[in-house]
C-alpha cells in the first residue's frame, strides 16, 4: 500500500519538473526570436538591410517607407449640431467632417453637398447617447456615414470621411 502512494508523488514531481523545463524552454525561445527580429536578421515588416541600404545610395530614402495613397483632395463639411434626448437629458453633439475625394471630383461632390449634409444629419439624429458610450463607436459610426454618403454621391466618388470633431455636451 505504501508502494502505491509512493508512486503518484514521484509523477507529480517528474511532471512539474517538465513542466518548469518547458516554460524555460519557451522562454528561452522567445527571447532568441525577439533578438532575431530586434535586430534584423529576420526582416519581418521593414525592408531587408541590403535592399535599405541600396535605396539610400540611390538617394531614394523616401522609397523606403511604405507608398502613400494618391493624393486626393478634402472637401468640407458644413459643421453639424444635433440634439440627442435619453435619460431624460438633452444632450447637444458637434459633428464636423471632410471628404476624401478624387481631384476631378470635387465640383461634383460640393454641388450635391446639400443631400450629403442631409443624409449624415438625419443619421446623427437617430443616435442616443446610450450608443456613443462604447469604446468603438466613431469607427462603426464613420463606416455607416460613409455608406451613407457614397449611395449619395455616387460609389468611386469619396473615398473616406475623415472625423474632425465630435463632441458631445
Amino acid at each position: 500500500m505504501t508502494d502505491a502512494v509512493a508512486e503518484p508523488e514521484e509523477g507529480v514531481k517528474g511532471r512539474k519538473r517538465g513542466v518548469i523545463l518547458w516554460a524555460i524552454l519557451a522562454v528561452f525561445g522567445a527571447g532568441i526570436g525577439f533578438a532575431a527580429v530586434h535586430f534584423g536578421l529576420v526582416p519581418i515588416g521593414v525592408a531587408p538591410a541590403a535592399e535599405m541600404a541600396g535605396k539610400a545610395e540611390k538617394g531614394k530614402a523616401a522609397d523606403i517607407v511604405a507608398e502613400s495613397p494618391a493624393p486626393g483632395a478634402f472637401v468640407p463639411i458644413e459643421p453639424i449640431t444635433v440634439s440627442l434626448i435619453g435619460d431624460r437629458r438633452i444632450r447637444q453633439l458637434r459633428f464636423r467632417a471632410q471628404l476624401e475625394v478624387e481631384p476631378a471630383e470635387v465640383e461634383e461632390v460640393t454641388r450635391i453637398m446639400p443631400r450629403i449634409v442631409d443624409v449624415l444629419n438625419g443619421y446623427l439624429r437617430a443616435l442616443e447617447p446610450a450608443d456613443l458610450s462604447e469604446p468603438a463607436i466613431l469607427v462603426r459610426l464613420r463606416a455607416q456615414m460613409l455608406r451613407r454618403v457614397n449611395i449619395v454621391a455616387g460609389n468611386g466618388r469619396v473615398r473616406d470621411l475623415l472625423i474632425m470633431e465630435f463632441v458631445m455636451n
